[in-house]
């Protein structure tokens, strides 16, 4: 035998081999494809193993919605503590605003500015520790009107300023943090 012969009786049981894998699988497919009844044990593990499914979509779902929940719990705890102060700061405002009022008269004796210093101090701890809790003053005079940021209660005409733009502050307006807690009162330009 030359190498050729032996090269073609390879070739032809290789074939040969891939002829009877292929021989095998559709044996098998058949054999797999042909519907016997079932037995009562095949049909009870069809219904379990139905039954472990539906259980372990019914676990995902659950598992799911405690994760949201539980974001959501998160979120708002986070929520409650960045603005816990707020409730005490809206109603120390008015008193602020008290302060702001009184701080404006002309003293015209010696006890009059003594007590305006001493109210002063006073105002100065008040508004330094409301700043701390996160409040700041919302800019108003000279900026275009925001009506997230500014309640509009006059419209003027004023032909030196821009149309739209606040003209005069009537109330100062306050923010804790990135949250309006009272919106200022102003005057706009028609």
């Amino acid at each position: 035998m030359n190498k050729e012969d032996i090269t073609q009786d390879q070739s032809k049981t290789d074939v040969n081999e891939e002829v009877t894998e292929t021989e095998e699988i559709v044996v098998e497919e058949v054999e797999s494809t042909t519907e016997e009844p079932l037995t009562e044990e095949q049909q009870r593990i069809l219904e379990l193993e139905a039954k472990l499914e539906e259980a372990s979509q019914k676990n995902l779902r659950l598992q799911a919605d405690y994760d949201n929940f539980r974001r959501r719990s998160r979120e708002e705890q986070a929520a409650s503590l960045k603005y816990k102060s707020q409730s005490l700061l809206e109603q120390l405002l008015p008193a602020l605003d008290n302060f702001e009022r009184a701080l404006k008269t002309e003293a015209t004796n010696e006890q009059t500015k003594t007590l305006i210093q001493g109210m002063e101090m006073v105002y100065r701890q008040l508004a330094d520790a409301l700043k701390q809790e996160g409040l700041t003053e919302i800019p108003s005079v000279g900026q275009t009107f925001d009506p997230n940021l500014h309640q509009a209660v006059m419209q003027v005409e004023d032909s030196e300023a821009e149309s739209n733009t606040v003209i005069e502050e009537l109330q100062k307006g306050y923010m804790l943090k990135d949250r309006v807690i009272r919106p200022a009162m102003v005057k706009v330009n028609a």
